[in-house]
């Protein structure tokens, strides 16, 4: 009997081992950015949407079961490198996307490059990333510096807009914007009167904002970002330029700036996104499954984070592999269609061409609730807002 126990213990501890190493080893994405620091609003809720395309899934993709890791960059680039470092040699990451922090966002870029795997990124807006930072395993997925510029300027030069003075962000990230507004203006008829930079974390833009009004420009555009842009659209409110007139673009805001800016402030205020909750049925349906699980407003970052991830994965059920270079060559076989994007076309150097719409920011006496925020002004097809592949310098292109 004791021999005939032991046996039967050893078989079953086969059998039990042999489960486990026949188990599959888990699809394991990366979610990255600073959940910390100045975007942690902007940002917040890219995890769960990423879960929302895991579960839509079934939770698993060629058997293997789907585990989405999460990590806080603090918005350093050599953190962020030591994050991409420990998840794709440590922790079998196989891809990583958000990444916020255009700084962080190329620091990445080269990790992932380096290793031959796929970097998608949804947050940062550096046009670098198809440029001459392209990578033949990554993508740039929601929107660029170019496209906010040449969407919003080429709309609003096109309906007569045609006086424009542009208030920049003295470092690279403006200059990039300035360049591009100043391009698209000019090629649609439109002049630029006059501009004026500002330092960084500039807490009075009085004197600047003086400037813009007295030029009787049509268009005041914000050539800036974060507290920047925040506080330059409260002081311009204090100056009544709205009610003088002059309409107010800012060429990076969000949703979720624009209802913590509130409507009385924010009202009138010009801008381009990719995706709006109300935009239609499928938008609202997807944004009531979302805060199911985050009661809060989704922007176009965090609706990015599920069409990124459901693409993804849909590109690795496609390939039968997770080999990244396998990958890459379904994602841009496969057409993109979720609810922010139709027909969307991912481009040799990584960008995914969609459609750019342009909201004006509802008054208070036009809104019927805390989440209506936007009217609709325009629709740009995608072939005609993002940069031509061409002209991008990116060194996977032949011209």
């Amino acid at each position: 009997m004791r021999k005939i126990l032991v046996a039967g213990l050893a078989l079953a501890s086969l059998a039990v081992g042999s489960a486990w190493a026949q188990a599959p080893a888990p699809l394991r994405i990366g979610v990255i950015g600073g959940f910390t620091g100045v975007f942690s609003d902007l940002i917040g809720g890219e995890v769960e949407a990423a879960q929302m395309a895991v579960d839509e899934m079934g939770g698993k993709v060629l058997g293997r079961p789907i585990e989405i890791l999460s990590a806080d960059h603090q918005n350093k680039p050599d953190i962020g490198v030591a994050i991409a470092r420990k998840w794709y040699d440590v922790d079998g990451v196989s891809m990583i996307t958000g990444i916020d922090t255009s700084s962080v966002a190329l620091a990445v870029r080269k990790i992932a490059q380096e290793r031959s795997k796929i970097d998608i990124h949804t947050v940062a807006g550096t046009v670098d990333l198809t440029g001459p930072a392209c990578s033949a395993t990554g993508a740039h997925w929601v929107y660029d510096t170019y496209a906010l510029a040449r969407v919003v300027g080429s709309a609003l030069a096109k309906a007569g807009d045609d006086t424009w003075f542009l208030l920049t962000a003295d470092y690279a990230f403006g200059h990039a914007i300035e360049r591009d507004l100043t391009a698209v203006v000019t090629a649609n008829g439109g002049k630029i009167v006059g501009t004026v930079k500002h330092p960084l974390s500039t807490q009075d833009f009085s004197s600047f904002l003086l400037q813009a009004q007295a030029s009787k420009a049509k268009i005041i555009a914000l050539a800036n970002g974060g507290a920047d842009s925040v506080n330059s659209i409260k002081q311009a409110n204090e100056f009544a330029i709205g009610k003088g007139g002059q309409k107010l673009v800012t060429l990076v805001n969000f949703a979720t700036d624009v209802q913590a800016m509130t409507l009385p402030l924010a009202q009138g205020l010009i801008l381009t996104e990719a995706f709006y909750w109300d935009l239609n049925d499928e938008t609202r349906a997807w944004t009531a499954k979302f805060r199911q699980r985050k009661d809060k407003l989704p922007n176009m970052v965090i609706a990015g984070a599920y069409s990124a991830t459901l693409h993804y994965l849909k590109a690795v059920q496609a390939a039968g592999t997770d080999d990244a270079k396998a990958v890459m060559a379904k994602m841009r076989e496969l057409p993109v269609n979720d609810m922010m994007t139709r027909n969307g076309k991912l481009r040799e150097d990584g960008r995914l061409v969609r459609d750019m719409h342009v909201f004006q920011v509802k008054t208070p006496a036009e809104s019927k609730s805390k989440d209506d925020l936007y009217k609709l002004v325009t629709t740009v097809p995608g072939d005609q807002a993002y940069r031509p592949m061409k002209d991008g310098n990116c060194p996977l292109v032949k011209n």
